[in-house]
C-alpha cells in the first residue's frame, strides 16, 4: 500500500481500533462514570422532592372514589337531567341500593360522603346516616319470593356455580358485576363466597335483570323458571324506602351533585382554590361568604414582598457594617446574626407574642414613656403587623449573609477613587458601591420571598384572623380537614406562582446576576 493510501485509510489508536471509535468509547464510559458519582444525589432528590410534587399535583385532579363506590349508580345517572327539578328514576335508587349496601359493608360510604360534602354541605350526615338503614330496607321481599321458587337459590354454592357459568353471567350482567364486587370483598377478608350467607342485595340484582327480560332464553331451568316467574312478583319502591331513610335523597341538587363529580378526574379542586365551583350550568362563583381563597393569594404575595422589603432595609446596613468592619470584630458581630438559627423558631415566635401583645413588653415601655396612654394600648399581634415583625426577624439572616458575601467582594478602593475624582460620599455609594451589591439583594430577595411565601407556623401563631397565609390553609386541609384534594390544589398553584415570578424575575433582573459572593 502506498504512503498515500495508508494516509486515506481511518487514523487507530493505540490498540488498532479506529480513533473515532475509540474516543467515542472513553467519552461514553466518562459519562457513565459521572452518572454513577451524581446517582445517589439524583434519586434522593428524586424519592423526597419529584415524587412528592408528582403525587400532588396528582390528587388535585384524581376523583375515584365516586365512580369506585357508586359504579351501577354513575352509570344509571347518565340518562338523568342534571338540569331537572325532580329526583332520579326508580332504576337510579336500586342501582344506588346495590352500591350502598356494598359500600356500608366495606366502610367506603363514610369516605364518600365526606368527598361529597367539600362540595355540598350535609351529604357526609346524609350517607352516614342512610348507612346504618340501608341493610333494613324491605327488598327480602324479593328474596322470600326467588327462593320460594326453588330453595336451592339459598345457597351460596349455587350462586358460585350460577356466576362460574358465561352464558349465566350473559344473560343477568348486574347480577354478574354485583356477584364479582361481593366476591371480590370477601375474599380480601379471608371468607369463601361460595359458603357465605346470599345477601339481599344480590336477590334484587337478580330481579332486576330478570325483570329486564334479559334471561328469558337461558339454559339453566332455575334461572329460566324465575325469569318467567319474575313479572307475577310484588315490588318494592325502592326510592320510598330511601325516601323513609332520609327525605333528602328527593333532593336533586343531592343527585346533581353526584353526577358532576362522578368523573375520575375532576376540575373541582382548582376551581375550588379560586373560589368557583361547578354547577349544572358550568363553572360558576362560589356564594360570597366562601371566597376567600383568592383574598389569601394576595394577602400572601402582599406580606411576603412587604417581608422581603424589611429584610432588605434593615439588612442591608448590617451587611455593610459587617463588609467594612475588621475581621475580628465582623466575626464577633456575624456571631449575633447567626445566633437566631440556634434558638427553635416556636420560641422566637412565641417571644414576640409575648413582646407584642397589649399587656407585654412594648406596650408596657410605651406606656412607661408616656408615649401611648394605658386605656389606648397598640394592638400589634393577631394581624398582619405582628406577622410581618416576627417573620422579617426569623428571615432577617437569610438577606444579611447573601449580601454580606457580596459586600465583601467589592474592593474598597473603588469608593477611594470615586472620592478623589470629586464625588460625594452619597454619589459614591449610590453609583459605585450599590450597583455592585444589587446580585447581593437579588440572591437575599429570592431566599426570603420563597421562604416566606411558604411559612405557616409563625403567621399560625400571631397571625389572628388578618395575617395568616395561604399556606394555613394548605395545613389546614392536609391535617384538619382532611381535603387533600384541596389542599393539594391549593399547593399546585402556589408552585405555579412561585414559579411565575422566578420567571418574571429573571427575565428582569436576569437569575445569573444573582450572585452569593
Amino acid at each position: 500500500m502506498s504512503d498515500t493510501e495508508a494516509q486515506a485509510g481511518p487514523v487507530l489508536a493505540a490498540d488498532g481500533t479506529p480513533l473515532k471509535r475509540s474516543l467515542a468509547r472513553a467519552l461514553r464510559m466518562q459519562k457513565l462514570r459521572a452518572l454513577a458519582l451524581i446517582a445517589p444525589l439524583l434519586i434522593f432528590v428524586l424519592i423526597t422532592f419529584i415524587a412528592p410534587i408528582t403525587d400532588m399535583l396528582l390528587r388535585s385532579v384524581k376523583n375515584e372514589i365516586v365512580v369506585d363506590v357508586l359504579p351501577e349508580t354513575v352509570a344509571q345517572l347518565q340518562s338523568w337531567d342534571v338540569d331537572s327539578t325532580a329526583p332520579p328514576s326508580e332504576a337510579v335508587f336500586s342501582a344506588f341500593y346495590i352500591d350502598m349496601v356494598l359500600a356500608e359493608e366495606q366502610k367506603l360510604h363514610t369516605r364518600l360522603g365526606t368527598r361529597l360534602n367539600y362540595e355540598k354541605t350535609g351529604l357526609s350526615s346524609l350517607f352516614r346516616k342512610t348507612g346504618r338503614r340501608v341493610g333494613r330496607f324491605d327488598t327480602d321481599v324479593y328474596t322470600d319470593q326467588i327462593v320460594a321458587l326453588d330453595p336451592a337459590w339459598k345457597e351460596p354454592a349455587t350462586w358460585a356455580a350460577m356466576m362460574a357459568d358465561k352464558a349465566d353471567r350473559g344473560a343477568l350482567p348486574l347480577t354478574a358485576r354485583t356477584w364479582d364486587r361481593w366476591a371480590d370483598y370477601l375474599n380480601s377478608e379471608g371468607k369463601d363466597p361460595a359458603k357465605t350467607k346470599v345477601e339481599d342485595f344480590l336477590f334484587t340484582a337478580l330481579y332486576l335483570d330478570l325483570a329486564a327480560g334479559n334471561a328469558k332464553s337461558v339454559a339453566d331451568p332455575r334461572i329460566a323458571a324465575a325469569a318467567a316467574a319474575a313479572p307475577g312478583f310484588e315490588t318494592v319502591d325502592i326510592r320510598s324506602q330511601f325516601a323513609k331513610a332520609d327525605k333528602d335523597w328527593l333532593d336533586p341538587a343531592v343527585w346533581q351533585t353526584i353526577k358532576i363529580f362522578s368523573s375520575r378526574f375532576t376540575n373541582g379542586y382548582f376551581l375550588n382554590a379560586v373560589d368557583l365551583q361547578k354547577g349544572p350550568d358550568g363553572i360558576e362563583p362560589r356564594p360570597e361568604s366562601q371566597q376567600i381563597y383568592l383574598m389569601l393569594f394576595k394577602r400572601t404575595l402582599f406580606m411576603s414582598l412587604v417581608i422581603t422589603g424589611s429584610c432588605i432595609l434593615l439588612g442591608y446596613p448590617v451587611a455593610w457594617i459587617l463588609a467594612n468592619l475588621p475581621s475580628r470584630t465582623a466575626n464577633l458581630l456575624m456571631i449575633l446574626v447567626l445566633l437566631p438559627f440556634w434558638t427553635s423558631l416556636l420560641v422566637r415566635t412565641s417571644a414576640w407574642k409575648v413582646m407584642l401583645q397589649q399587656q407585654g413588653v412594648i406596650n408596657d415601655v410605651l406606656v412607661w414613656l408616656g408615649i401611648v396612654d394605658d386605656a389606648h394600648r397598640l394592638v400589634m399581634i393577631n394581624n398582619q403587623f405582628g406577622t410581618i415583625v416576627a417573620m422579617t426577624h426569623i428571615l432577617l439572616p437569610f438577606m444579611i449573609l447573601p449580601l454580606y458575601s457580596v459586600m465583601q467582594t467589592i474592593p474598597p478602593s473603588y469608593l477611594r477613587a470615586a472620592k478623589s475624582l470629586g464625588a460625594t460620599n452619597w454619589t459614591a455609594f449610590w453609583r459605585v458601591y450599590f450597583p455592585q451589591s444589587v446580585p447581593g439583594i437579588g440572591a437575599g430577595s429570592i431566599l426570603v420571598f420563597i421562604l416566606a411565601i411558604g411559612y405557616y407556623i409563625t403567621p399560625e401563631i400571631v397571625g389572628g384572623t388578618t395575617g395568616t397565609f395561604i399556606s394555613n390553609r394548605i395545613a389546614y386541609h392536609i391535617s384538619s380537614s382532611l381535603n387533600w384534594g384541596l389542599g393539594a390544589a391549593l399547593g399546585s398553584i402556589l408552585l405555579g406562582v412561585v414559579l411565575l415570578l422566578y420567571w418574571i424575575y429573571d427575565k428582569i433582573v436576569g437569575i445569573d446576576n444573582v450572585k452569593l459572593g
